[in-house]
């Protein structure tokens, strides 16, 4: 006689199953909602507590968890462990078909109270689910509603279920707990107020697929893009408003830009390409701050990604169609923007917010091993330490301030030339900071004249005090640090030029 033993959450076509397996001679075993269901269905069922002997309690809290039931999964079809449940009139259970409680959408849904999310926590199911997968040999193990046909074809061949079969249906079930406990201890981890920056002995992280994607940096990739289920803003929680899904290297150019427009309070506009800003604007308004971060480099914009922190407007979408963009973000639209946008099929339009300002962590896969490091925050107030002769102006310290917060977001090393609320040349990516310098300095041109450099790190010798000097630039923020400090130092007092100290250092690699 063979048994299966039923408890699920998720009832999608439970019966179908139930009736399959009843079919197949299965005798059937269920609890609660589950049992209710079949018994309606007149499917021949025995409750839980009639194999137990023992009453459900404590509000359901305790009904599975019973030496009865677990031994009766986790016996192995050995003489020795058959003669022992048979010798205690214990039944073995063939099948589990199991999923859990809603933990993840009680969690997840806006205003739900502690108390019901501790309530969805699920004890029984994960422990039948872990003893039926552990002896999967001599237990077939169902949480998914897409396998119940797969399990009956198997059921029904003449060799019956086959080692691998049984196999993948026992990852399944690991994968179905693992990804279940992952999420609560996550959730406690934000109640308890830890940090995964205190680096315990074991750090658990809970994505769910979000969607599959195309292809990953190149068509011969394959990729997919997973959302942190307890993460409630960033590209996840954008709105796709127009244009087709999203692709690998979009996802990474968007996440960019908006992180660069979320560190301003008054408008900003940022343009990326391949995860680094090619144009920065801010304004009083936005379509200036667009003009401006346009204006910065009107060759790398074409074909790139471009983030608001305000409201787009019919002013600025006519702008925007103008030319050739892959995405476009921002917090909101007028309903004239988006009608202008819509001419431009191929454009995705995506409603984001801006990205709270809060302690988060960064992960970086790296062969046979996972780096985390806290966030590179920026405070909002800009302290420096004057270390020239002349102290810079009001206006240089602004747009110091300003460029201070782009080379922050430009790949290392990274040089940012800034003038008047927009970036005139950055240079990125390089192996050494003059040549980061040069080519943030080519770039500007005729503008590097009166405008002011950002370096994300110290200078190591004069040189590039020495070429910003010479390009006209006339007010420079760096780390400071260098064994060679007085070095720079001396070359901007040579030269008129004023520079600051912030005492932090701005790596992106």
């Amino acid at each position: 006689m063979r048994r299966a033993l039923i408890s699920v959450y998720d009832k999608t076509n439970i019966v179908e199953f139930a009736k399959g397996l009843s079919e197949l001679g299965f005798d059937l075993i269920s609890t609660g909602g589950t049992y209710r269901r079949l018994k309606q269905a007149g499917l021949s069922v025995m409750s839980v507590e009639e194999v137990t002997g023992f009453p459900e309690i404590l509000d359901g809290r305790v009904k599975t968890l019973h030496p009865r039931l677990f031994a009766g999964i986790l016996a192995k079809d050995t003489p020795e462990h058959m003669s022992v449940i048979s010798g205690m009139d214990i039944p073995r259970i063939d099948l589990v078909c199991c999923n859990l409680y809603p933990f993840e959408a009680t969690v997840t849904r806006q205003g739900a109270a502690h108390e019901e999310i501790v309530e969805e926590i699920d004890i029984g199911g994960p422990s039948m689910l872990r003893a039926a997968a552990k002896n999967y040999r001599s237990v077939l193990v169902v949480v998914k509603p897409e396998r119940y046909q797969q399990v009956l074809s198997a059921l029904r061949s003449p060799e019956g279920p086959g080692e691998e079969f049984r196999l993948a249906l026992a990852h399944e079930a690991f994968a179905h707990t693992a990804a279940y406990d992952a999420l609560i201890e996550n959730y406690f981890a934000h109640l308890a107020g830890r940090h995964v920056l205190e680096f315990p002995e074991d750090i658990v992280f809970r994505y769910k697929l979000a969607y599959p994607l195309r292809y990953g940096e190149n068509p011969h990739q394959k990729a997919a893009f997973y959302r942190d289920i307890l993460e409630m803003s960033g590209i996840p929680a954008a709105r796709v408003l127009q244009g087709k899904q999203l692709s690998y290297n979009n996802i990474a150019d968007l996440d960019a830009a908006v992180n660069i427009v979320s560190e301003f309070d008054v408008p900003c506009a940022a343009a990326i390409k391949h995860a680094t800003p090619c144009g920065v604007g801010v304004a009083d308004d936005l379509i200036d701050a667009y003009t401006r971060a346009y204006t910065s480099d009107p060759v790398a914009i074409f074909g790139g990604i471009v983030a608001f922190n305000r409201q787009v407007d019919a002013a600025l979408a006519g702008e925007l169609v103008s030319i050739f963009l892959e995405v476009v973000a921002a917090p909101g639209y007028t309903k004239e923007a988006l009608q202008i946008l819509s001419s431009k099929k191929d454009l995705r339009v995506l409603a984001i917010e801006p990205l709270p300002l809060t302690s988060d962590y960064r992960l970086k896969r790296v062969r046979g091993g996972l780096l985390v490091q806290s966030v590179d925050s920026t405070d909002r107030d800009f302290t420096y330490e004057v270390v020239t002769n002349r102290a810079p102006s009001a206006p240089e310290i602004r747009d110091l301030s300003f460029a201070w917060r782009v080379v922050k977001h430009t790949r290392s090393n990274a040089i940012v030339l800034a003038k008047d609320g927009m970036t005139v040349g950055i240079g990125s990516g390089q192996v050494s900071r003059i040549a980061a310098a040069r080519i943030a300095i080519a770039q500007a041109g005729e503008r590097a004249k009166g405008a002011v450099m950002a370096s994300d790190a110290f200078f190591p010798f004069p040189d590039v005090v020495e070429a910003a000097s010479k390009a006209g630039v006339t007010a420079i923020v760096q780390p400071g640090g260098s064994r060679k400090d007085d070095h720079s130092v001396s070359a901007a007092d040579a030269s008129g030029m004023a520079m600051i100290f912030t005492g932090k250092r701005h790596f992106l690699h």
